[in-house]
């Protein structure tokens, strides 16, 4: 006698509710963390992806909240999931902002700043420079097993903030805002190298000008300016993995901490 598989509707239930909280919270950090929020990638790769992974976090992790997906507590549950897996990928996406920014500068400075195109990630116009050290940053962040951190950190927030209908601590997003308040002031650190040494050329030359009437600084000034910005650039690219590695170790903390205090 063949024997029969009879599935109830409770669990049903629990199976789907074992799936969708960790999905949510999966697929939304896929979309916001570095490399694949890329415009680039699609979003059927972004959801099997997240699919994978909760086939692999899920059953680490306990029993889930005995509440109903189609009902009020439901969505809210949804709703938190979403949040925290945005303030996770918005904490680490301040680097790769933090290095626009650091592009943003360095192309001013160089004469560049007219050398731009639409960018399909940001949805705006962005400079030549930023978008290329952006680029190596990311290919830097692979290098360096940063997308297996950041998967690490992923996999450990399920236990720092387990999944609950317990509201949120505000001090969460106040660190949030204050680790994007330090977005400037990273990319001015990345890009004070070449900008002093480009104001440095600028005042030099402005100096001959000044001394010399005839000497025609807006024939000269531009195509040396690029030319020194240029070779300063193939300077810094060796050395750029030094001056990126602390900020990923300090946003990968940052993705913890906003975590932690989510959670209060």
């Amino acid at each position: 006698m063949t024997p029969v598989f009879s599935v109830t509707s409770e669990q049903l239930t629990a199976w789907l509710v074992t799936f969708l909280w960790p999905f949510v919270r999966i697929l939304a950090l896929l979309s916001t963390a570095p490399i694949t929020s890329e415009a680039t990638v699609p979003r059927q790769v972004r959801v099997a992806l997240a699919a994978v992974l909760t086939l692999v976090i899920a059953p680490t992790l306990g029993a889930m909240p005995q509440v109903p997906v189609v009902s009020a507590a439901g969505a809210w549950l949804v709703i938190k999931q979403v949040l925290i897996g945005i303030a996770m990928g918005f904490a680490m996406r301040l680097v790769f902002a933090a290095v626009l920014a650091a592009g943003e500068y360095i192309s001013l400075q160089m004469g560049l700043s007219f050398a731009a195109f639409f960018d399909a990630t940001s949805g705006g116009q962005t400079m030549v420079v930023g978008r290329f050290l952006n680029m190596l940053a990311m290919l830097l962040f692979l290098a360096v097993d940063g997308h297996l951190l950041v998967l690490a950190a992923l996999g450990e927030s399920f236990h720092t903030l387990p999944i609950s209908d317990a509201p949120f601590a505000a001090g969460g997003w106040m660190l949030l805002a204050t680790q994007g308040g330090h977005v400037f002031e990273s990319g001015l650190m990345l890009a004070l190298p070449l900008v002093t040494a480009l104001l440095t050329l600028n005042l030099a030359m402005g100096i001959l000008n000044r001394a010399s009437p005839q000497f025609s600084i807006f024939a000269v000034g531009f195509p040396l300016t690029l030319l020194a910005g240029i070779a300063l650039l193939s300077v810094m690219v060796p050395h750029f993995l030094q001056m990126l590695q602390p900020r990923f170790d300090a946003a990968l903390e940052a993705m913890m901490s906003v975590v932690r205090a989510l959670g209060g």
